[in-house]
């Protein structure tokens, strides 16, 4: 039998970022036992150089929410017991549908995009999505972030050698779709339904996507049977995954999988 330290990490990378954004994450917890991957998402399976320089990307522009989640539906499944799994932003969105679908043991989302109808009019969070979002532009052409965007939306608070190297290292052209379809019923999650241990994480300065969310979104969850925990951290931006000092959330997770293994 398997012991926790033996299980299986799912990594689900977000928005307009590579998936190379958690190679550290996954040295971190293959040095404590786990097995872990983190796919790329459809058409992004190249370096971040390799897809600026497709930028505009017909493939990836075509990209939707629905296609993601059959994406990493069939990569967990792939295992051959239920994965823990971990992601952040959109990929803390799918974690949380994936959870609903019982093929998680454990989720976290990590500054995940909420659930449909869970909404803030934050000036920061209308500011970072506008451009994303790409209204009034064509959705046939990717979303790639300047990097005056990208100090705004992911890199807020941080020296500015860290954003310009977060930035060149891992920032890559987006689907406008599958932001949109974010707010559609795609991404409707039945806060009522019994689910495995989920875990969602915040960052007080997140732009992208204000803490206030991630405790909406965790307010919502209502099954008095079910493991649902939510920790917000301080000085956390939206680059959490590559903020200095992303030991301590991984370390908390970590913790947190062991106080739930028997779960």
């Amino acid at each position: 039998m398997q012991t926790e330290n033996q299980k299986s990490i799912l990594f689900i990378t977000g928005a307009f970022v590579s998936n190379e954004s958690w190679n550290e994450w996954s040295h971190f917890y293959e040095s404590r036992g786990y097995k872990t991957i983190a796919p790329a998402w459809p058409f992004k399976d190249a370096s971040p150089a390799v897809l600026r320089r497709r930028h505009p990307d017909s493939q990836i522009a075509s990209i939707r929410l629905a296609q993601l989640i059959t994406h990493f539906e069939e990569i967990a499944r792939s295992f051959p017991e239920r994965p823990i799994i971990i992601g952040h932003s959109i990929g803390g969105l799918i974690a949380q549908i994936l959870n609903q679908k019982g093929l998680a043991s454990k989720a976290v989302a990590i500054h995940s995009v909420p659930p449909q109808g869970i909404l803030t009019f934050k000036l920061s969070f209308l500011k970072a999505g506008w451009g994303p979002l790409g209204f009034f532009t064509s959705a046939k052409n990717t979303f790639l972030m300047s990097f005056s965007q990208w100090r705004y939306a992911f890199a807020n608070g941080m020296e500015f050698e860290l954003q310009e190297r977060g930035y060149l290292q891992l920032a890559i052209p987006e689907s406008k779709l599958v932001v949109r379809d974010t707010i559609t019923s795609v991404a409707k999650v039945d806060f009522k339904k019994p689910h495995h241990p989920l875990l969602l994480i915040a960052g007080d300065m997140d732009n992208t996507i204000p803490h206030q969310l991630n405790y909406d979104n965790y307010k919502k969850y209502t099954d008095k049977n079910s493991v649902t925990d939510y920790k917000v951290f301080s000085g956390r931006n939206h680059f959490v995954l590559g903020q200095p000092g992303w030991q301590e959330i991984a370390i908390y997770i970590l913790e947190w999988l062991q106080q739930h293994k028997n779960e």
